[in-house]
């Protein structure tokens, strides 16, 4: 499966800004009036070492409280680790202080796997009479953080990272089901705990052992957290069979009528259950595109 971690980080982020500093850099966050939070636009920058453009995760403007003046929190989600990415770092400091001339605040989510060495922060140009630069950010390396220190902390971000930091084999069905626990605690609204859950559920999955000893773990929890915990899970099951009859559908389409162009797809993708439950039945009649349109034309 593939997973695009970076959006996966950019949503929970910017969903949960504040809760996000408030977890891991609190004094920064007691500082931040909650009013001013602004997200900037995407910013782009040519890599001319590597030859790419690089996009900038995320990029948001706050203010102090009791000050006029703004800065910026520039934060990275970096999925993997990356020789001289401390340079880059860098690199993206100087032209948002170019383009923005305000004080900016770095900050870099390290959230694969391994290695688990500390990753460099700093990024130094000297000499022996001379120090010329010394640029440093904020580095959070979830892999090298013990979820055990956050499963008690009320914070939707704590429930869904613990599944990213250092957990043994043995304690993974176990976290899944304390990020669940402390989620449900929390009563955030619908969108944002599906939001949470679906983050917990794409980077704990569980194999069938894990899933009876997960299956333990809520069991031993009282009958409100556990009959929540049980609506989730479900939702899950109902996603993951909506996923995989809506791949078939598409599978069916392309041997039925063709590679079907990006407009019809997108509208299939768009539709409910129902909807394509009753496609998948009305596609055996189909032998060309043109018998495709026509229904979806009808549906509408």
């Amino acid at each position: 499966m593939t997973i695009d971690h970076d959006q996966n980080f950019k949503e929970l982020i910017s969903t949960f800004f504040l809760e996000f500093l408030e977890l891991f850099l609190p004094e920064i966050a007691s500082t931040i009036d909650p009013n001013s939070i602004t997200f900037l636009q995407q910013e782009y920058f040519a890599d001319l070492v590597e030859g790419e453009e690089k996009i900038i995760d995320l990029l948001v403007e706050v203010k102090q409280a009791g000050r006029d003046a703004t800065f910026l929190v520039h934060i990275e989600a970096q999925a993997s680790s990356e020789a001289n990415f401390n340079r880059r770092m860098f690199y993206y400091f100087a032209r948002l202080h170019q383009r923005y001339v305000k004080d900016i605040y770095p900050i870099v989510i390290f959230s694969f796997d391994e290695p688990y060495r500390v990753e460099e922060n700093t990024y130094r140009v000297a000499f022996p009479t001379r120090k010329v630069l010394e640029f440093s950010f904020e580095s959070i390396q979830l892999n090298r953080l013990n979820w055990r220190r956050y499963v008690n902390q009320p914070n939707p971000v704590a429930a869904a990272l613990m599944a990213k930091m250092k957990i043994a084999k043995k304690d993974r069905a176990k976290v899944k089901a304390e990020c669940l626990r402390l989620l449900v605690t929390l009563r955030l609204n619908p969108a944002k705990t599906r939001l949470v859950s679906k983050f917990v559920d794409t980077y704990l999955r569980l194999d069938v052992r894990e899933e009876q000893r997960f299956q333990s773990e809520v069991d031993k929890m009282n009958p409100v957290q556990k009959e929540e915990i049980m609506q989730i899970t479900t939702s899950w099951e109902e996603k993951g069979m909506e996923k995989g009859q809506r791949s078939l559908v598409f599978l069916l389409l392309e041997q039925k009528v063709g590679q079907l162009p990006k407009s019809l797809s997108d509208r299939i993708s768009a539709m409910s259950a129902k909807q394509l439950e009753s496609l998948a039945i009305a596609l055996l009649n189909f032998s060309a595109i043109d018998d495709l349109t026509t229904w979806l034309d009808d549906l509408s």
